[in-house]
C-alpha cells in the first residue's frame, strides 16, 4: 500500500477582509486568499507573489472571521483540493483551493501595525492580581 500526502504549509498576508457566511445548514465557511511572496528573486527582477485562495470551515472559518483582517499576517496549514464544475455556458470550470484545517497568528498584534485588527487582551504582570505571585527562595542544592 502506497502513502500519499497531501499538506501545505503557508504564511502570508490575507488580500482582504475575511467574510464568514452559513450554508443552508448553518454551516460556518470562510473564503480568503493570502498573498505569499516567491523566496526565490532572478537578478534585477522584482520578488513575485502568489496569491492563493484559502477555505475554511466551522470553529476555523469563525475564528479567522473574528481575529483576522486585511494585511494582516496568517499561517495555514491544510490540504489542497482541486474542483472542477460545467458553467452555466456549458463550459468546464477547475479551481484550485487549500482547505484549511488550522490556522495561527503569523505575527504578534503590535507587529503588525494594523489597527483594524481584532483586540485579544493579555494579562501583563502587572495587572496580575498580587496574590498570584510568590516568590521563590534561592537553593544551591536545586538539581537543576
Amino acid at each position: 500500500m502506497k502513502i500519499l500526502l497531501n499538506k501545505a504549509i503557508l504564511m502570508g498576508r490575507l488580500t482582504r477582509d475575511p467574510e464568514v457566511k452559513y450554508t443552508q445548514n448553518n454551516v460556518a465557511v470562510c473564503s480568503f486568499s493570502i498573498a505569499v511572496d516567491r523566496d526565490y528573486v532572478q537578478d534585477g527582477q522584482q520578488r513575485q507573489t502568489d496569491f492563493i485562495n484559502i477555505v475554511a470551515w466551522r470553529k476555523t472559518a469563525e475564528f479567522i472571521g473574528k481575529y483576522f483582517a486585511k494585511g494582516r499576517m496568517i499561517v495555514v496549514c491544510g490540504r489542497i483540493e482541486t474542483r472542477t464544475w460545467e458553467g452555466n455556458d456549458g463550459r468546464k470550470n477547475c479551481s484550485t483551493e487549500v482547505i484549511a484545517d488550522d490556522v495561527y497568528f503569523g505575527e504578534s498584534k503590535k507587529d503588525s501595525g494594523n489597527a483594524s485588527t481584532a483586540h485579544i487582551p493579555q494579562q501583563s504582570a502587572s495587572s496580575a492580581p498580587a496574590s498570584d505571585f510568590v516568590p521563590v527562595e534561592v537553593d544551591d542544592d536545586l538539581p537543576f
